[in-house]
C-alpha cells in the first residue's frame, strides 16, 4: 500500500509518499483493519514532524490519528463487519491507504457525512467538547472568548460553544478569515492586533469573558487572562504561538480566576472508555445540527504539500487527505 512515511523530522520535508507493508490484523487477534477514505490533520501532527511535541518519535513511522474509511477485515466476533463505514482515533498510521485500529477506538460513521466530514468532527471536536463541557464547566448564557479561531480547534470551539448556548467572541489573526470565521456562528469576530484586550473589554461592557480558549499561548497569554471575568477560566490548549508561558499565580488569587490544562488524550488514556462520553457528547450536538465547515482536502500524494500550507498558515478549518 501507499503511505506517507515520516523519514526524518524536518517538518513537512521530511516526509516521503512510498510503498510500504500492507497493513494485517497481526497480533492483537481483536484488531480491525480499515481502508482509509480520509484521514485528518492537525497542528500537533506537524510538532510531531519536527521533534517538537511532547511525544517524540523516531523516524521512520506513519503519522495520523484520526482516519475515516472502510472495515476491510475483522474478526468473525466482532461487532464491525467487512464493508462497515467508520471513523476512529488511532494510536498512529492514518497517513495510509489501510491502517490497523483497535475495535475499543472505533465507532460507525453516521451516515449522513462523507469520510472527510467525519474526520472533521473527530480529534478537535472531541477535544473541545471535553474541554468545554468537562474542564471549563460552560454553562449556557457565558460568554467565550476564542483565540486562534480560524484553525481546526478554533473552529470547533467556536461552534461547539455556541451549540452549548454560549455567546462567542472570536478572534482572528489573518484579515481573509475574518468572513469564514463569522460563518461558524460567531457573535464577534475581532482581528488579534495591538488592543484587541481593550476591544473585547468593550464587547462585553467592561466586564470580561467567562471563558478563555486558548490553543496559541506565546504573547497572548497575559492579555488572555486579563480578558477574564471574575470567576473566570482560561482553558490552555495548545501553543502555536511558539512560546510557552508563564502565569504569575497572584493573579488567579486576587482576581479569583482559574487556568485550567486540556490535556484531551492524555485523560482518555488515563481513564478508559471515557472517549464514548465526549463522543457522545460531540454526536448528539451532530444530530441537532452541528456540521463541521466543509474540510480542506489534499490527495494523501500531496501530503508534504498539505502539511507546509498548514505551517504558512495557508488553512482555514480542518485540513484532510485523501487517498
Amino acid at each position: 500500500m501507499k503511505a506517507l512515511v515520516a523519514r526524518e523530522l524536518s517538518g513537512p520535508a521530511g516526509l516521503v509518499y512510498t510503498d510500504v507493508e500492507d497493513a494485517v490484523g497481526g497480533g492483537d487477534h481483536d484488531s480491525v483493519v480499515v481502508d482509509v477514505g480520509a484521514t485528518g490533520v492537525s497542528f500537533p501532527d506537524l510538532l510531531l514532524l519536527r521533534g517538537e511535541y511532547q511525544m517524540r518519535l523516531e523516524p521512520p513511522f506513519i503519522p495520523g490519528m484520526e482516519v475515516a474509511g472502510v472495515v476491510r477485515s475483522a474478526p468473525y466476533e466482532s461487532e464491525f463487519k467487512p464493508g462497515q463505514r467508520v471513523t476512529a482515533l488511532s494510536m498512529l498510521g492514518g497517513w495510509a491507504e489501510q491502517v490497523v485500529v483497535s475495535p475499543n477506538n472505533l465507532t460507525p460513521t453516521p451516515d449522513d457525512l462523507d469520510d472527510a466530514e467525519a474526520v472533521a468532527l473527530l480529534g478537535n471536536y472531541q477535544t473541545m467538547y471535553f474541554a468545554l463541557a468537562k474542564r471549563g464547566a460552560l454553562r449556557s448564557g457565558e460568554t467565550v472568548l476564542v483565540l486562534g479561531s480560524a484553525g481546526g480547534v478554533g473552529t470547533a470551539a467556536v461552534q461547539i460553544a455556541k451549540a452549548l448556548g454560549a455567546k462567542v467572541i472570536a478572534m482572528v489573526h489573518r484579515p481573509a478569515a475574518r468572513e469564514f470565521v463569522e460563518s461558524l456562528g460567531a457573535d464577534v469576530v475581532l482581528p488579534l492586533t495591538d488592543g484587541w484586550l481593550q476591544a473585547v473589554k468593550e464587547h462585553t461592557d467592561g466586564r470580561g469573558v467567562d471563558l478563555v480558549v486558548d490553543p496559541i499561548g506565546g504573547e497572548a497569554f497575559d492579555d488572555a487572562v486579563r480578558a477574564l471575568d471574575t470567576e473566570g477560566r482560561l482553558l490552555v490548549i495548545g501553543f502555536a504561538g511558539g512560546g510557552i508561558p508563564t502565569v504569575k499565580v497572584n493573579r488567579l488569587l486576587l482576581r479569583n480566576v482559574s487556568v485550567i490544562g486540556v490535556g484531551y488524550g492524555e485523560y482518555v488514556n488515563r481513564k478508559p472508555g471515557s472517549q464514548s462520553v465526549f463522543e457522545f457528547g460531540v454526536n448528539q450536538l451532530v444530530k441537532a445540527g452541528l456540521r463541521p465547515p466543509p474540510p480542506v482536502r489534499y490527495p494523501l500524494a500531496d501530503g508534504a504539500a498539505a502539511l507546509q500550507s498548514l505551517a504558512d498558515g495557508g488553512v482555514l478549518g480542518k485540513m484532510v487527505l485523501e487517498p
